[in-house]
């Protein structure tokens, strides 16, 4: 795969080691950092640039500021075994999600479904990127969140901002490689706004409405203008977004016990995350049977004139993932750049592209 213009790959080992580095020099606890550092890699790996070491400037500016805690543990709310309850404590929601795949997974052979909320988490990055440690276990996962304190998103039928992209991911294990989905409830999401009007560019078509209610493709009227992001299906059939976003509220919100209700302030995030195991169910190759004839019938559907063939969702991620592991992962012009003062401080050495674009 061609890279952008000005794009340059990084080695994966060498990269991680220079983000952990840089997180761990603030006094974030090592396993903390570590996961700061996978979570935001793995998505520039995947594809997910809009989630990657592009908002590493910003999560530095959150534990110099206090907004992110980087030390100590979560509080335990409630624990009935297969169903937990916890508060982050600001604490970084990649840490928090990865502590919850591990009670999961150690939990999982009992109940056979474990189900982890977690209320008062930092950012999250991309979802998709936890997804595998659970996929290529052979079990199902749900990861949901949504960002309580936030507004970019109008329910269908309003014109004022109230919810947030609240993102549904999924993991379904196959025969071969997972189906990986990661779609946000509305069109696009407010980091990719904000990243867009950075550059001075405009969303591809009309993705938002201004504060009177107008279609637009202006960022500008989201981020800065009392407009918000469109839910998924747009205008026209909006009220299928606007459901899963409240659906997304119920499980990361309602169900942990903390949400818009209470008027938090900051980056603060809900999580829900569910993990099944097929084989308590009709059977892990019972499972893997039907969810492989699916994807091949998916593949071999004859496309649309003019199209390629259809692929599946992560498909691409996938490829992506595993060339930046053997070639460097791809950064888009500037995102080192905006981590040397960072570096020059901790008094680290900024790491060096492995191919030029």
């Amino acid at each position: 795969m061609t890279l952008s213009s000005g794009a340059q790959r990084y080695a994966l080992p060498e990269l991680q080691g220079f983000v952990a580095a840089l997180f761990q020099a603030t006094g974030m606890d090592a396993p903390k950092a570590e996961a700061v550092a996978d979570s935001l890699i793995a998505a520039d790996s995947m594809g997910h640039s809009t989630h990657g070491l592009a908002l590493a400037p910003w999560y530095l500016e959150a534990v110099a500021s206090g907004v992110m805690a980087i030390t100590g543990d979560m509080r335990v709310v409630n624990d009935r075994g297969a169903c937990i309850t916890w508060d982050g404590l600001r604490l970084p929601g990649s840490w928090l999600i990865s502590r919850a795949i591990d009670t999961a997974l150690e939990r999982i052979a009992q109940h056979g479904v474990v189900t982890v909320v977690i209320a008062n988490s930092h950012h999250t990055g991309a979802l998709a990127v936890y997804l595998p440690r659970l996929t290529e276990r052979g079990l199902l996962v749900q990861l949901v969140c949504s960002a309580p304190a936030a507004r970019g998103v109008a329910p269908y039928g309003g014109s004022e901002p109230l919810l947030t992209p609240n993102p549904i991911s999924a993991g379904i294990p196959t025969q071969g490689d997972p189906v990986l989905l990661d779609i946000s409830s509305s069109i696009t999401t407010l980091n990719s706004a904000r990243q867009l009007l950075a550059r001075g560019e405009r969303f591809p078509a009309m993705w938002a409405m201004d504060a009177s209610g107008a279609p637009t493709d202006d960022p500008a009227a989201v981020i800065s203008g009392g407009g918000s992001l469109l839910p998924v299906g747009g205008f026209d059939h909006g009220h299928k977004g606007y459901g899963m976003a409240l659906l997304a509220e119920a499980l990361t919100q309602a169900l942990p016990g903390r949400g818009r209700a209470d008027h938090p302030t900051g980056t603060t995030m809900g999580i829900y995350l569910q993990v099944t195991d097929p084989a308590a169910f009709g059977g892990q190759e019972a499972f893997t049977r039907q969810s492989q004839w699916l994807v091949d019938a998916c593949r071999a559907n004859k496309p649309l004139p003019g199209r390629p063939p259809v692929r599946l969702p992560g498909e691409q991620a996938l490829v992506k993932k595993r060339q930046a592991a053997e070639a460097g992962v791809p950064l888009g012009a500037g995102v080192m750049d905006a981590l040397k003062d960072a570096a020059l401080a901790a008094g680290l050495q900024c790491p060096q592209p492995c191919q030029a674009a």
